[in-house]
């Protein structure tokens, strides 16, 4: 296919990337408290709500509740709490359609690259219209990414051994088929992530038995579908005070659980060991199979709703081996131990790819920006970065929570620079910093990745916070200026921007 190019330059304030829950919130924010900035969303899919839409396995859901899920500006109504992926594909439409952001999303625009100036104290945004061939050029004075850290076109699925013997359908989930017919089926799921946990009783449904194969327990914790007191204040009271109250009670007691589990991780450990093992049948071996090696949120807890997952073993319609896979056969796999697990189908609920900004590669006035040597500022942008920001929910908790914040306090460097008269704003590193990884967290699809991704600070503003009060504190309430923030005027260009930076001590 030839590629051609188009002639003309938009330009806008700021260019958002990503159509998703971060972007459409990202929006809200913007034209609420910032209507003066002209802006649009930029979106390589031909639709929105990003994962919610891009996953189409069967049980996909939330494993947050949808009052902290949700968007703090718009009630969530649905009697469940932990809820499928087209109720909350719905909710965000909805959320994007009653807003009038729909009008600012330009669809299978993906951003291939960026490159800042600061003679002109903008960014020009190389963009390829999928699917036809086209490139096009876009500048803006700010570009803000919110395309989350999830590699959209490609899943994880590690190296088996023997795999093109099997004989049956390999699936990863990221790219389901659409239309499986799994009935009478006998399906293996490897993996034991939130995935894995979702997959395995949804399934159970149609197939003849469905077994979870993994290396390692996880911690899975039965959690109500819906929330009761939510759905009795909604009979007395309006929506909007119904769901503050929730969303307020649910920030609380989410916060309550992570910070006992950090403080007193064996009784934590203990306490989900005994609500699994009540939840299971008797003699059934919990510590084999429910009992990880390391301490509760270290890697993010597995929530199921209603412990459909504990009821669809106690039922036999599925059960949990524990073991190494060998090879695969012609049948399905050999273990380790000997066993051999035969499958019709196999799904490989092995992870994701990280990727952050959509892949997007990033120049600051002439000089490529190695992401890995870059060092979060306040969660939000990146040190020597001018201009950019980017969104990145916690992990300990609802990812919206944070998008809400970070979209605020982005808002509000926004108004600070037009009072002030100044273009360009960014972040410097101090000297001899000690840095540690983005994202504390033990999860498989991180560390893979976690060489490649920008780092953080040992504290403010340099800290990767996951504490929603803190943050609420900081970017909500704080100042908007720090020591370590510089501002410019267009063609000034600043100390330490243009120049590489140097890899933080600590690296």
């Amino acid at each position: 296919m030839s590629v051609h190019s188009l002639p003309t330059v938009e330009h806008t304030d700021v260019l958002i990337i990503g159509a998703g829950i971060s972007g459409i919130g990202a929006a809200y924010y913007l034209q609420k408290e910032q209507p003066s900035k002209s802006f649009a969303i930029l979106e390589a899919r031909g639709t929105t709500g990003g994962t919610w839409d891009l996953f189409r396995y069967p049980g996909i859901r939330s494993d947050s509740d949808l009052h902290t899920f949700g968007y703090e500006f718009k009630p969530w109504v649905d009697k469940k709490a932990i809820a499928g992926a087209d109720a909350i594909l719905s909710y965000l439409r909805e959320t994007a359609t009653e807003n009038g952001i729909d009008s600012k999303i330009r669809f299978h625009h993906k951003v291939t690259g960026a490159s800042w100036s600061s003679e002109a104290a903008r960014w020009t945004v190389d963009v390829e219209v999928v699917g036809t061939g086209l490139r096009k050029t876009m500048s803006c004075k700010w570009l803000f990414a919110a395309s989350g850290y999830h590699r959209y076109d490609q899943g994880f699925t590690p190296k088996f051994e023997g795999i093109e013997q099997y004989k049956g359908q390999v699936i990863h989930p990221q790219h389901w088929p659409e239309n499986l017919d799994y009935s009478g089926k006998r399906v293996l799921v490897i993996g034991s992530g939130a995935t894995a946990v979702t997959l395995v009783p949804a399934m159970t449904d149609k197939a003849a038995h469905v077994t979870m194969l993994q290396r390692t327990p996880t911690y899975v914790v039965s959690l109500p579908s819906e929330d009761l007191i939510a759905n009795v204040l909604r009979k007395i009271l309006p929506d909007t005070w119904a769901y503050a109250i929730t969303r307020r009670k649910n920030i609380n007691l989410g916060r309550m659980v992570w910070r006992l589990c950090q403080k007193y991780p064996q009784a934590a450990r203990k306490v989900i060991r005994f609500t699994n093992k009540v939840q299971l049948p008797k003699g059934y071996p919990v510590d084999e199979h429910f009992n990880p090696p390391y301490n509760p949120w270290d890697q993010r807890l597995c929530a199921v709703p209603d412990g459909d997952l504990f009821k669809a073993i106690s039922a036999g319609k599925a059960s949990v081996v524990t073991d190494h896979i060998e090879t695969f056969t012609a049948k399905g796999v050999r273990l380790k131990s000997g066993k051999e697990l035969e499958a019709d189908i196999i799904i490989t609920a092995t992870g994701l790819n990280l990727q952050l900004f959509g892949g997007a590669n990033l120049t600051v006035d002439g000089e490529a920006v190695d992401l890995s040597r870059k060092v979060a500022f306040k969660g939000m942008m990146l040190d020597g970065v001018p201009n950019f920001g980017f969104i990145v929910g916690y992990t300990n908790s609802s990812w919206t929570l944070k998008v809400g914040l970070l979209s605020e306090h982005f808002c509000r460097l926004l108004a600070y620079m037009d009072q002030h008269g100044h273009a360009i704003c960014y972040p410097q590193l101090p000297a001899n910093m000690q840095t540690r990884p983005l994202l504390d967290f033990g999860a498989g699809y991180v560390q893979r990745a976690i060489n490649h991704l920008p780092r953080q600070g040992a504290g403010a503003p340099w800290l990767m916070s996951m504490d929603y009060l803190h943050d609420a504190q900081v970017l909500r309430e704080g100042p908007v200026e720090d020591p370590y923030l510089h501002f410019a005027s267009a063609g000034q260009r600043a100390a330490g921007v243009a120049a590489p930076v140097k890899r933080a001590v600590g690296a």
